[in-house]
């Protein structure tokens, strides 16, 4: 067998331990390569607003973008709609989109218990080391029968000492690693170091669950056309699940 694409550097990780940053570099220095990469990447950009579009049916009313960067879901879904991150830079450019307010997730002390109606989490939980603690703010921010709605990284892409491998036929396998295991994912893209948080499926929903969340959909999504066609290496992958779609109720 030989790896199809390299995946990076792997470190354990005990969940809620409390790293001070998913990226090492501040968010606010690599701002603007931030904005042209999510227009240049479907995987970026298109593949996870049409995952967002298939969740998001049965939901609507005032809405909380967690970790909304440069403001394209807010952008894609429309008003009413709040944003939040870490970054300036990220926010001035979301600002035209709607109000937007400076924060670190996955701290929600700022919000009026019950204020939204639904929340969307779009390529960002992976990057959040204490997801149980996310899952309860977002509980309290959104009312009761309320929706979270989140697209990430599926766990299986983010599992240490994962990777694509090929056999000797040209088939593309899955190398799943210590995919049951909390770990850190350090990964290298143009030279910019981002940190994945992996947790396995079973650890996700459990969270979720605890903070008192019903799952109500879940898509798994392989590499898409337009990524394939935008990056060649990903061929073979379209049956290995990339992405990973869920909507949540509030039940209390």
């Amino acid at each position: 067998f030989t790896a199809a694409t390299p995946t990076g550097t792997l470190e354990p990780v005990t969940d809620g331990a409390g790293a001070p940053d998913s990226l090492t570099e501040p968010w606010d220095q690599i701002a603007e390569w931030w904005v042209e990469t999510v227009r240049d990447d479907p995987r970026d950009s298109t593949d996870l607003l049409e995952l967002l579009d298939d969740l998001i049916t049965g939901t609507g009313g005032l809405t909380l973008d967690l970790g909304c960067g440069e403001g394209q879901v807010m952008r894609h879904l429309g008003a009413p709609i709040v944003g939040t991150d870490i970054s300036d830079r990220l926010l001035a450019v979301a600002a035209d989109a709607g109000p937007v307010v400076r924060a670190g997730l996955p701290d929600l002390g700022w919000v009026r218990p019950g204020s939204f109606d639904r929340a969307v989490c779009v390529g960002v939980v992976e990057m959040v080391e204490d997801h149980r603690r996310l899952f309860a703010e977002v509980s309290m921010a959104v009312r009761t029968g309320g929706h979270l709605l989140v697209v990430m990284n599926h766990p299986v892409a983010t599992v240490p000492d994962s990777e694509p491998l090929i056999d000797e036929a040209g088939k593309v396998l899955w190398r799943w690693g210590e995919y049951l295991e909390s770990g850190r994912l350090v990964q290298y893209v143009d030279g910019h170091e981002f940190t994945l948080y992996h947790r396995s499926m079973g650890a996700l929903l459990e969270a979720a669950a605890m903070a008192g969340w019903r799952l109500e959909q879940l898509i798994e999504l392989g590499a898409s056309a337009r990524t394939v066609a935008r990056f060649p290496e990903y061929e073979g992958q379209e049956r290995i699940p990339t992405l990973l779609g869920c909507r949540w109720s509030r039940d209390r």
